[in-house]
């Protein structure tokens, strides 16, 4: 869910679709961008290995051939925004679907994902594709699922994360779980299992039963 403008807003964003990402400029300035959401590395011959690094593990991202240049780099590092998550219970029933769970600030405010994002050229076309840092979840996530995006705390630390003064292990220190007392947690509408089919404000609440 991405809430950079009325016309851009969306409920149900899925791998390979675009996300607005905040990025430092060629002026130093923070500019946003349309990004597709899974990392296309620039050595890539086609869009292929995007679907694979929809999210990278922020305890080893510093050292992981394919994000560390990117983690150390101001001008690779990216905000992804977003106003709520998605996670999937599973049913002790295995052949029962998966509950769909939106996560979001307490005060259902926007924040930004910590991310990494890098250009390509694929069959002559310039692609520019993130993905999002995770790291342990905190004790609200914890009962759906063992990790979460990083969301980065506040405007401090969001201008940080693109400051070139923030090397790799400042970076690294500002990816902890965000405090569960600061989110919340409510059923989704099952309709979001289907990626990048349904749309609309009806996916963020379970339909009554």
């Amino acid at each position: 869910m991405i809430p950079f403008s009325e016309g851009s807003r969306r409920y149900n964003v899925a791998p390979t679709e675009t996300v607005v990402a905040v990025v430092r400029g060629e002026d130093g300035r923070a500019e946003a961008r349309p990004m597709r959401w899974g990392l296309i590395p620039h050595w890539a011959k086609d869009t292929k290995i995007g679907s694979r690094m929809i999210n990278a593990r922020s305890e080893s991202a510093d050292r992981t051939a394919a994000f560390r240049a990117l983690f150390a780099n101001a001008d690779r590092r990216a905000l992804l925004l977003a106003d709520g998550f998605y996670e999937w219970l599973r049913s002790e029933d295995r052949k029962q679907p998966r509950v769909p769970f939106r996560f979001t600030l307490a005060d259902g405010g926007p924040f930004a994902f910590a991310g990494l994002w890098a250009p390509a050229r694929i069959d002559g076309e310039r692609i520019e594709s993130a993905t999002i840092l995770t790291t342990a979840a905190n004790s609200l996530v914890a009962s759906v699922h063992d990790r979460m995006p990083v969301i980065l705390s506040g405007p401090q630390d969001e201008a940080a994360w693109l400051s070139p003064e923030l090397d790799a292990a400042a970076a690294k220190a500002l990816c902890a779980p965000l405090p569960a007392e600061r989110m919340v947690a409510t059923p989704a509408n099952p309709l979001v299992n289907k990626a990048g089919g349904e749309e609309g404000p009806e996916l963020l609440r379970a339909p009554p039963s």
